[in-house]
């Protein structure tokens, strides 16, 4: 593992990303964090809240929409040197329309989860400005939490095309529950990440979960029941009963992926069976799928498809 002196964190203005900042300014050997955000405004107000926090003038802003292409690939052109590491944070159900097809073919959810992601990792890495590790912001819905009422994604064939299917929006319907659809696009990005770390052995792909966290903007686009139940009764009631942990518990479960050793490159980790809260788990013990190369390649290539 190479060391981590810098990070890139995409959606850093608030919630996860501000709040893993945050705590990855608290080690010395962070110098540089870089604040990647869509909303200029929303960056500086950010960056004046963290440098007041923390008395560390380490961060920096660079705008970028991972929900565009586009955006990503300019706001890498600009970079002057390279990153040692990036938190791919930013994600959510993609907005008041998640279903909405954009330019490159794919959902509005699709695009902020995975597509701009995968776009700025290869973007990194064939300009050779990334030296150390990547770390994406993984669901357990990627596999099912039942008693937050989402089922498990149901693939059929694994293929290429399924996931492109997954991409484009095509597997589902009108009808499709939002939070299925966000299974199933999570579980894409754990099975690329797993693919890219086979294919770039000398970068750690670490998937991680943040869990059930309160005070994030994640579920805000869910229709208005749902909402009201994750944002306003789940964030009271689900920590509890154990369902649901803070902002700083969350974040952490992204420094520790980030800085400890333990946590292998291609592994997908998050909470055990039960409840999205407490330790977190290699999940190919769970799911033995994710283990599957095939898959994993079949994944990355339908993502590769789009990019």
């Amino acid at each position: 593992m190479n060391p981590i002196h810098s990070v890139l964190i995409t959606g850093a203005n608030a919630g996860l990303g501000y709040e893993c900042a945050r705590q990855l300014a608290q080690s010395s050997s962070i110098e540089k964090i870089v604040l990647a955000c869509r909303n200029e405004q929303k960056a500086l107000r950010a960056r004046a809240s963290l440098e007041a926090s923390t008395g560390r003038k380490i961060f920096d802003i660079i705008l970028m929409d991972v929900a565009s292409p586009e955006s990503v690939r300019k706001a890498v052109a600009t970079f002057q040197q390279p990153i040692d590491a990036v938190v791919l944070n930013a994600g959510g159900m993609g907005g008041r329309d998640p279903a909405a097809m954009t330019r490159d073919g794919v959902t509005s959810i699709f695009a902020v989860n995975v597509l701009g992601h995968a776009v700025l990792v290869d973007e990194l890495l064939e300009r050779q400005l990334l030296t150390s590790t990547v770390l994406y912001a993984g669901s357990e819905a990627a596999r099912g939490i039942p008693k937050m009422g989402i089922a498990p994604p149901v693939l059929h064939t694994s293929s290429v095309e399924e996931f492109a299917s997954i991409a484009d929006g095509s597997k589902f319907t009108p009808k499709s529950d939002p939070l299925i659809i966000y299974a199933n696009v999570k579980l894409t990005a754990v099975l690329w990440m797993a693919s890219m770390a086979r294919q770039h052995p000398h970068i750690r792909f670490v998937t991680m979960s943040p869990g059930g966290t309160t005070g994030t903007n994640g579920m805000d686009d869910l229709p208005f029941l749902k909402k009201l139940f994750f944002k306003h009764f789940g964030g009271v009631l689900m920590p509890l009963f154990g369902m649901m942990h803070g902002l700083e518990t969350g974040a952490k479960r992204y420094v520790d992926g980030l800085t400890n050793p333990k946590y292998e490159s291609g592994r997908f980790y998050a909470s055990n069976v039960g409840s999205p809260t407490g330790p977190v788990v290699d999940q190919t013990t769970i799911a033995n799928d994710l283990d599957n190369a095939t898959f994993q390649d079949n994944a990355r290539q339908a993502v590769l498809k789009f990019a």
